[in-house]
């Protein structure tokens, strides 16, 4: 399945850029949404930080700087509303229930069933839509 998300923005949150560009590829190819890349944890905190318009974030568990669920949590603190889904290749540790703790919206191993990522975002992008409506309409 295809969607039409030309007019939404993700930032991937992945240090590895062979990865990346796949999940780029796959994405774009897939849905057209707009991608933004942070190469660390610290990065994707920022950029969610400074930039209102990024709807979905698809975030590593293993970054430099600030791992992904440091990065998580402090997104979470100034955007709650905002979905995040773990992506990673390192699920033992209780990894999941850790992120589902710190708030994420999703949790998927790699390597990546796009299917199943993009249909739960799918998910996400509707819910995140009608809460940035309602808060812009009140």
């Amino acid at each position: 399945m295809n969607y039409a998300w030309e007019n939404y923005t993700t930032l991937v949150a992945e240090d590895d850029p062979l990865n990346f560009r796949f999940v780029e590829l796959m994405l774009k190819r897939r849905t057209g949404i707009n991608i933004i890349w942070a190469k660390d944890g610290l990065s994707a905190v920022n950029i969610c930080k400074e930039k209102n318009n990024v709807d979905i974030v698809l975030m590593d568990l293993q970054l430099p700087d600030l791992d992904g669920i440091q990065s998580l949590k402090l997104i979470k603190q100034f955007n709650p509303y905002l979905p995040i889904i773990v992506q990673t290749a390192n699920s033992w540790n209780n990894e999941e229930e850790a992120c589902i703790e710190s708030g994420c919206d999703g949790f998927f191993n790699k390597p990546l069933n796009f299917d199943e990522l993009l249909s739960h975002m799918d998910l996400c992008l509707k819910s995140y839509s009608q809460i940035r409506h309602s808060k812009i309409n009140t």
